[in-house]
């Protein structure tokens, strides 16, 4: 996965860059009023400091839709050039206009890099380190805010301070930022597929796993296409056929799902059953941890998946352990290395189909394979090479090689497969479709772990064992009824949505309106839980905990002072950060945030209560000290980073950039109303109430984040958007009970 990683660690240079710039122009604007003599004109020194903020919310009401519209990698090139380009403005700067005109600039690319950077770390990073390395642009920030600060106090020092040079030494970085967005960085594979550029996505996802089968991640990229659509929960035992087989009435044959292995053979059966499974349970009886319906059925839904992980954790798939891809059924089989770009063939022998596949590519080998057969009497039996013929209602489970050592899920414990099915339509035809499966295993029986059947070498125990899987069951994008009768241009084609693109209109879906409510109520709560009124007490806590006085009698100036107060402070959150990136796919987003918060609320009650009781200088200097520190260690470890990683997660690959886009300006909107009523504030409440306002926030954020936010460590960015699906499904049919 070194892919990943290093792909990923270059695109948070952009939120380096933004965290450089914020605190340079933190220390450079004590010289700026000096230099254009603004003492008079506080209203233009607060411009100075706003307008990057203002071109940040400017540039962030259209960069989702260009980005989903143009991709990724084009508006991170084009955020590099704009830190470039303003770095070089503010090095110029010959009047305070020509710096606000730089610093709007530079405001448009901070704006695109903190919209777009989580979503393309997002859209490229395997499910299991998703979490870790979203984490990255909060420690990539925090690390460019301190070499900054350690930059300007060491010019501070200088006998005349330049701070021309102080905000013009952004252009070198942004040059590096430059030439790894234009030449390393590759393309969001989800994007290409969502546009159907197939061969590309290959590409990039090779180069991103590190390995040449990524067949079944391609399908499930495809898979990801949709909007909506009808998404319900089924339950299964899957177990060797011969035991299946021999208890199942063969008018209940249909109902089954057929599974092969690399080897010729049938290897498994699943058996639809009712009631094994604790997703299952949840979906049809609602909140088992709250029947009183305050928390959301998807959070519900959410944890009964994690809760029930098989002990060896969520990293390596224990269904099917041997599966190599399941398209390459002969050891001998020719692969097609080639998209068919120019059609896509139609079979269809007496059927009213949704669609019927040649052989395209090994990377979307279709489902239905070449169906050569319809008779409903033929044996399924899957052939030694060649197309996978004779299959007959039944489902091909797509692995993926998704880890090495032969793991075929496609991350956190699922599998993604299809179900075909047929009916007799109104004019006596058998119309067929398919059915979209994501299973997961549930937790295995302590007696019969360890005893799965071996594919490979087909062993099977005598005493019948199985497992137990969930499934989420919905229409594939693969394959779509509505250009069935069209012509279109490569398999991914066939889905609506690659020809279509975003739409304002798929907002109003109710798995996305659910997703917006959380993601938007997230970054409200984040903005006004304390951060910026903390951070704007900092230096007045430590000048008072004596640490200016000390710095002053070593000959350092007030300016200088807090400068490196600052350093120190941010230099604090990084290893905090650090812990955070290592567990956010252990514990988890939701679980950092219902154990951060309530500390946050602690430190802000002490701060709150110190300012109230006289305790003396050194005990109140020392507190409040203490309590600083642990609020910024804790923020950035879980309200910091998480709302930006959920946020670039929950929402489907069509849309993700105009979700997201909506949920940056709400942060941006919300950073500005903070940020300026933060001094109105203190004057009418005082310090007291400012810090017991924040207090409340937090108190409200974690009831929010407790009934609403759900775990989505370790999961495949499609399957969180089914969930979300179908929990606004329950929502809504709890509404009408």
């Amino acid at each position: 996965m070194s892919g990943a990683v290093l792909v990923a660690i270059a695109a948070a240079i952009g939120n380096l860059l933004q965290g450089w710039d914020n605190a340079t122009i933190a220390g450079a604007v004590l010289y700026i009023k000096k230099d254009f003599n603004l003492d008079s004109q506080p209203t233009l020194e607060g411009l100075i400091v706003a307008t990057s903020l203002i071109g940040a919310t400017l540039i962030t009401t259209c960069s989702g839709a260009i980005a989903d519209s143009l991709g990724r990698r084009p508006l991170l090139i084009i955020s590099s050039l704009l830190y470039f380009v303003s770095g070089l403005v503010m090095l110029w700067s010959p009047n305070v206009y020509i710096l606000l005109l730089a610093r709007l600039l530079d405001g448009f690319g901070i704006g695109i890099a903190v919209t777009l950077v989580p979503v393309y770390i997002s859209e490229t990073a395997p499910p299991e380190i998703r979490g870790s390395l979203n984490t990255l642009p909060q420690f990539t920030g925090s690390g460019g805010m301190f070499l900054s600060y350690c930059m300007v106090f060491a010019m501070s020092l200088m006998p005349k301070p330049n701070w021309r040079l102080m905000l013009g030494v952004l252009s070198i970085p942004s040059v590096i930022y430059f030439f790894l967005t234009l030449f390393f960085l590759p393309e969001s594979p989800r994007w290409l597929v969502s546009k159907g550029r197939m061969i590309e996505a290959k590409k990039v996802l090779q180069r991103l796993r590190g390995r040449e089968d990524v067949a079944g991640e391609m399908a499930l990229l495809v898979e990801g296409l949709g909007v909506g659509g009808d998404t319900s929960i089924e339950e299964y035992i899957i177990g060797p056929a011969n035991e299946l087989t021999d208890e199942v009435d063969p008018s209940d044959e249909k109902d089954q799902i057929k599974l092969y292995g690399p080897d010729q053979g049938l290897s498994w059966i699943a058996k639809p059953v009712t009631g094994q499974s604790a997703l299952g349970l949840v979906s049809r009886h609602g909140s088992m941890a709250n029947q009183s319906g305050f928390v959301d059925p998807l959070v519900t839904l959410f944890g009964s998946v994690h809760e029930k992980l098989p002990e060896s954790g969520s990293m390596r798939s224990m269904l099917f352990p041997h599966f190599g891809s399941m398209f390459s059924v002969g050891g001998n089989q020719p692969r097609n290395e080639d998209w068919d770009e120019e059609s896509l063939a139609r079979e269809g022998e007496g059927y009213n189909s949704d669609a019927a596949g040649a052989d395209s590519d090994d990377n979307l080998h279709s489902p239905l394979i070449s169906r050569q057969t319809t008779s409903m009497e033929k044996d399924m039996v899957a052939p030694a090479h060649g197309s996978l013929s004779s299959i007959r209602q039944s489902s091909l489970v797509h692995g993926t090689a998704g880890e090495p050592g032969g793991s075929t899920g496609i991350g956190g414990g699922w599998q993604l497969a299809w179900k075909w099915t047929e009916r007799e339509g109104a004019d006596g035809k058998k119309e067929g479709g398919f059915k979209r499966i994501y299973l997961h295993q549930e937790g295995i029986p302590g007696s019969r772990r360890g005893s799965i059947v071996s594919l490979a070498g087909g062993d099977v125990q005598a005493d019948g064992e199985f497992v137990q899987a969930a499934a989420l069951v919905s229409q594939p994008a693969l394959y779509s009824q509505d250009l069935v009768n069209q012509n279109p241009v490569g398999p991914a084609m066939v889905h609506p949505s690659a020809a279509k693109g975003p739409s304002w209109r798929d907002l109003f879906e109710p798995g996305v309106k659910h997703a917006l409510v959380v993601g938007v109520g997230l970054q409200i709560l984040q903005q006004f839980s304390g951060i910026n009124g903390v951070l704007y007490y900092t230096p007045q806590i430590l000048e008072q905990a004596g640490v200016g006085v000390l710095l002053s009698n070593l000959g350092i100036s007030s300016s200088s002072a807090s400068l490196l107060i600052s350093a120190v402070t941010t230099l604090l959150m990084l290893p905090c950060i650090a812990v955070a990136m290592r567990l956010m796919d252990i514990s988890g987003r939701r679980s950092l945030l219902l154990y951060t918060i309530p500390i946050l609320i602690v430190t802000l009650v002490v701060l709150v209560l110190s300012s109230i009781i006289n305790l003396g200088n050194v005990l109140h200097a020392s507190i409040s000290t203490v309590s600083v520190v642990v609020y910024f260690c804790c923020f950035v470890m879980g309200f910091g980073p998480i709302p930006n990683i959920l946020c670039a997660e929950i929402f489907p690959t069509r849309v993700r950039g105009l979700c997201i886009a909506i949920c940056a300006l709400t942060f941006w909107i919300g950073d500005i109303i903070v940020t300026y009523s933060l001094p109105v504030m203190l004057k009418s409440v005082g310090l007291g109430g400012v810090f017991g306002m924040y207090a409340i926030v937090c108190v409200i954020s974690w009831v929010f984040v407790y009934l609403k936010v759900p775990e989505t460590k370790g999961m495949p960015l499609e399957v969180i958007t089914e969930f979300f699906s179908v929990g606004a499904k329950q929502v809504a049919a709890a509404k009408h009970e």
